[in-house]
């Protein structure tokens, strides 16, 4: 769909004609590190990503630049006087008797072994039966035998997180993202949704306004709410976040009537959004692009589901789509970031392993402008300091000397297929169980994640009960049946005085297996018939 002529912006220019050197490609990270020699990073090793980038990226034009954006929070923060000093560590001959790093000889852990699949056999029993054993000891750097060990891991880190990590984070982003400027880097985090938190405090001011989508991530509405920070919600359809009313709301927008400036942050769910399951198109996230430039809205994009795109949808009888044929068909069917086409430097982009490893890794990373990465990372000095060592030591060992780059788009295949299995074991259950003159939906193409709609108007008691109270009535009455399902009220990016006028639960197809997320909706479907009145 092209971009609504509503929102055309005369004199910006047009990403998707501008000419972007060749990406990084999975050859050319073994040309790139073997061009620059053994990776040298010791205890707490100053890192940026501008170690690893890409040499085009020194011709691409710098980010837009954001200080009148910056809180008096972000302003005021200063270096760490003793991270800064680490800088000097890699001196020959220095003997330093200035930070507080403890001799790793009093690390009570002296290896470490796990036990992970070996491409392309990721299943439990094939990981079991021919997985590969990784081991990590707490020398291996000095005795030659690895780049990273548990002397490292295990004692102070900078705030960007290890260089050894930074160097896998920067390589993917350029690979999968290929930022159109030049001066973009990444730092890691404690998950997303702690980045959320430290990007709120760094755009926002209390008594400020965020923009999303009207059904938003719960999570993130209540961490800016002990800011001071309130969110408002953007019109939807079956893409998601709608331009047009985006572009409206900011040209509308009465400061007097709504007692805080015109909000500078929009916070969006590209792909498999939380609640709703609903998935940008690529004319979509250009047009939002656009909406963004015109009113210089600074993107917030949460991409925790980007890789748990699915195959298409076919319906329950039809074949499916053949899966991707190699890596490289992979990366092509997947639809481009918002940091692809960040011409400005105005996307803040949040990747995490939570979906595709395991949330308790906690470890994730944002990629933003240099400026950007500068203030969150003066931030993460004096609160968490950096992702655990020991959850960077694995990842490491999983995916930079196991799998390398290859490995795990292969592991992302892989999802990408069981994804789409969950999903069609319970859009089939719907199919069967659920009242269709009372419950509809759309297939979802990312995520983990069905957003259920409910006629509530067809309710016998729809002229005397209101929405909320129908919509409580059937959570509970799913609740008798012995399932739980999440009301959509509780996803509401409005939290003040919002009165819905459509009623939605979510379902997940992430956690039970493909048998009980079938009984599940049966339960659901029984427990709507009642609360209808339907036999």
């Amino acid at each position: 769909m092209a971009p609504p002529t509503a929102i055309d912006i005369e004199g910006v220019t047009d990403t998707e004609a501008i000419v972007l050197p060749d990406p990084l490609t999975l050859n050319g990270v073994s040309a790139r590190r073997a061009k620059a020699g053994k990776l040298v990073a010791g205890t707490a090793a100053f890192t940026s990503s501008d170690f690893f980038k890409g040499s085009s990226n020194t011709w691409k034009p710098k980010a837009k630049r954001w200080d009148h954006y910056l809180s008096v929070e972000s302003r005021s923060r200063q270096p760490s006087s003793l991270k800064g000093a680490a800088k000097f560590l890699n001196n020959p001959g220095l003997i330093s008797l200035g930070g507080g790093l403890p001799c790793a000889e009093y690390f009570p852990i002296e290896e470490l072994t796990v036990k992970v699949p070996s491409p392309p056999h990721f299943s439990e029993q094939e990981t079991k039966e021919s997985g590969t054993v990784l081991k990590a000891g707490k020398y291996d750097v000095s005795g030659g035998h690895s780049a990273y060990d548990l002397s490292i891991a295990l004692n102070y880190g900078l705030g960007t997180g290890s260089a050894q990590m930074i160097r896998f984070v920067t390589e993917h982003t350029e690979i999968v993202c290929n930022p159109p400027y030049g001066d973009w880097q990444c730092a890691l985090t404690v998950g997303s949704t702690h980045a959320l938190d430290q990007t709120f405090r760094i755009f926002c001011e209390r008594g400020d306004y965020v923009l999303s989508e009207e059904y938003t991530f719960a999570s993130a509405v209540e961490t800016a709410l002990p800011l001071g920070i309130k969110f408002v919600g953007i019109k939807m359809d079956a893409e998601g976040l709608l331009a047009e009313d985006m572009d409206e709301l900011l040209t509308n927008w009465d400061a007097q009537a709504r007692g805080s400036r015109k909000p500078r942050v929009l916070y969006t769910v590209p792909s498999g959004q939380n609640p709703t399951g609903a998935t940008q198109s690529k004319s979509r996230r250009h047009a939002i692009y656009k909406v963004a430039q015109k009113h210089d809205i600074y993107i917030l994009e949460d991409e925790p589901y980007y890789f748990l795109q699915m195959q298409p949808y076919t319906g329950p009888n039809a074949p499916p789509v053949p899966p991707p044929a190699s890596n490289d068909e992979f990366l092509k069917a997947l639809i481009p970031t918002y940091l692809s086409m960040d011409t400005d430097g105005r996307v803040l982009r949040m990747d995490s392993f939570s979906k595709v490893i395991a949330p308790g890794t906690r470890v994730g990373w944002i990629t933003a402008s240099e400026q950007i990465i500068e203030r969150y990372v003066r931030h993460n000095e004096c609160s968490v300091q950096n992702p655990s060592g020991i959850s960077q030591l694995v990842l490491y060992k999983l995916l930079d000397e196991s799998w390398g780059h290859g490995g795990y788009l292969q592991w992302l295949i892989n999802l990408r297929l069981e994804y789409t299995k969950r999903r069609d074991v319970l859009l089939t259950a719907c199919e069967k169980y659920l009242p269709k003159e009372i419950v509809s939906w759309d297939p979802p193409a990312a995520g983990m994640f069905l957003w259920l709609k409910i006629n509530w108007t067809l309710h016998p008691a729809s002229s005397s009960k209101s929405i909320t109270a129908i919509e409580e009535e059937i959570f509970l009455a799913a609740i008798a049946q012995g399932v739980l399902v999440s009301r959509g009220s509780w996803f509401s990016a409005d939290r003040s005085d919002f009165t819905p006028t459509d009623m939605f639960f979510r379902a997940t197809f992430a956690a039970a297996t493909g048998e009980k997320m079938a009984e599940a909706i049966e339960r659901f479907g029984v427990a709507v018939r009642e609360c209808f009145g339907l036999e």
